[in-house]
């Protein structure tokens, strides 16, 4: 890859919050913010709207949303149910792009080889 692992993980990690805010404000009932609220889901943000364009979105982004949210979408982690602050929850976010992007990076690298 010609470009460096922290251009890389830096422009992930700017497209990612920016995909989060802009599918959050679109698709979300309670208006433009970084991350749902409470009658928000973290991933079918817009899946429960009765206008049907957010409900079509909201089927083709999931995929994309449960690789991005990562282990913050599972079921069995109670953690936006707890309503801690935002910031805890870009730092995880961060923290969690960051080794995303740098597989990713490495794997680009590697198939660029073959």
């Amino acid at each position: 890859m010609n470009i460096s692992r922290t251009n890389f993980v830096i422009l992930f990690i700017i497209s990612g919050f920016a995909f989060l805010f802009i599918t959050t404000s679109l698709l979300g009932t309670t208006g433009p913010r970084g991350f749902p609220n409470a009658p928000d889901s973290v991933i079918r943000t817009g899946g429960d709207s009765p206008v049907a364009w957010k409900r079509t979105a909201s089927t083709i982004i999931l995929p994309i949303k449960v690789i991005l949210i990562g282990p913050l979408a599972l079921p069995q982690i109670n953690f936006l149910k707890e309503d801690p602050p935002p910031p805890f929850i870009g730092i995880y976010l961060v923290f969690y792009w960051t080794i995303l992007a740098s597989v990713i990076h490495y794997l680009l690298g590697t198939l660029r080889r073959f």
